[in-house]
């Protein structure tokens, strides 16, 4: 994001305007007044995570009989992994490699912190902890793990797949964790999903990397602020259909600050939304074609273009070019988040334009 806001810079006369470009949903977040402060700030708090999380995983990976040495370059790597949700292990076998419920619960709050907003980054920080309860984003992540979580387990428990509670916790829950936050890791092997989970675990997994993280942060997908908006702008319409004609319905949301619900906002945000929609279904159609089942079709299409990285089995080395074209085009556009594409070939089209117009 940061190289397309630079971008910008050299294709628009006027920083501020590039800026209001790439921001597209009528809201400007600042962590800190100005931008030394904010990247001083974030330096600062991801220096710090970067020492408690490593030593955690080393200490850890140590107790676990790794050799120290080996156990410090594994618990630095999985740190960074984690928390940029990136998801990249020294390992095929992700987090299951290390069997060790310690080290995945370390990695579940590394992930989580990974997939928030700086501001509440901040925000905690600074000891506001009524922002991080009251904030749309956190609320949405919340509400949106619970539903989707309790709906997957009711699924496993009716294949009887982990019979204990712990092992629901150890590969559903992780699971579910890392699709959200747009991370990647895996406690269990691939062909798991379609061979053990069946099609109302897997769609729930699905969904949960198709909404993503929090804004502002390096998870993928819809993220939460949007669905946040989405639903807030649902009930507004229901209340305002519900209500007498002469009645006023103002709708807010809180994202650091209290935001009222305007038409340029709620709009800006479906069409980004209804976007990635369209990108998911359209890489579906593409692993259908391919003679993939829907479920993993999707499943594939949706951790592709949400940046996440779970697979079912279907990404690897010998799946059709076809494919691999396709999820490298949605891996790309899905990082950008659309409008940044947009605003981008409407640049080239103007200059295009304009260029035509002189050379009559």
């Amino acid at each position: 994001q940061g190289i397309v806001v630079i971008a910008l810079t050299f294709l628009v006369r006027g920083t501020a305007g590039a800026y209001r470009m790439y921001v597209g949903e009528a809201r400007e977040e600042k962590v800190l007044p100005n931008v030394i402060q904010t990247a001083r700030f974030i330096w600062f708090i991801s220096l710090v995570y970067l020492v408690i999380g490593t030593t955690l995983l080393t200490l850890i990976g140590w107790l676990e009989g790794i050799p120290i040495v080996r156990a410090f370059l594994h618990g630095i790597w999985i740190f960074m992994a984690a928390f940029d949700t990136g998801g990249f292990t020294p390992h095929s076998q992700s987090i299951l490699y290390y069997h060790s419920l310690p080290y995945e619960l370390v990695t579940i709050v590394l992930m989580v912190l990974g997939t928030l907003n700086f501001s509440l980054h901040y925000a905690l920080w600074s000891g506001k902890l009524k922002e991080f309860f009251k904030n749309v984003e956190t609320r949405t992540l919340f509400v949106s793990i619970s539903v989707l979580f309790t709906i997957s387990v009711i699924g496993l428990t009716q294949l009887r797949v982990y019979p204990t509670w712990l092992g629901m916790f150890r590969k559903g829950f992780y699971q579910m964790i890392s699709a959200h936050t747009g991370t990647g890791y895996m406690t269990i092997y691939a062909p798991q999903f379609p061979q053990e989970w069946g099609f109302l675990a897997l769609l729930m997994i699905t969904m949960a990397m198709g909404f993503g993280g929090s804004a502002c942060s390096t998870a993928g997908g819809i993220k939460a602020l949007r669905i946040g908006i989405f639903f807030k702008a649902l009930i507004q319409d229901i209340r305002r259909i519900m209500a007498p004609g002469s009645a006023v319905i103002v709708a807010k949301i809180h994202h650091i600050k209290d935001i009222v619900l305007e038409d340029r906002l709620v709009r800006s945000s479906l069409i980004i939304l209804i976007t990635y929609v369209v990108t998911y279904f359209a890489g579906t159609i593409v692993g259908l074609y391919y003679g993939y089942p829907f479920d993993q079709a999707s499943f594939e299409s949706v951790s592709a273009a949400a940046n996440v990285g779970l697979s079912t089995g279907i990404t690897d080395p010998m799946m059709p070019t076809g494919l691999k074209i396709t999820y490298i085009i949605q891996m790309w556009i899905g990082r950008l988040e659309f409008m940044s594409i947009f605003i981008l070939i409407g640049i080239a089209i103007a200059r295009f334009s304009g260029a035509k117009g002189r050379s009559k």
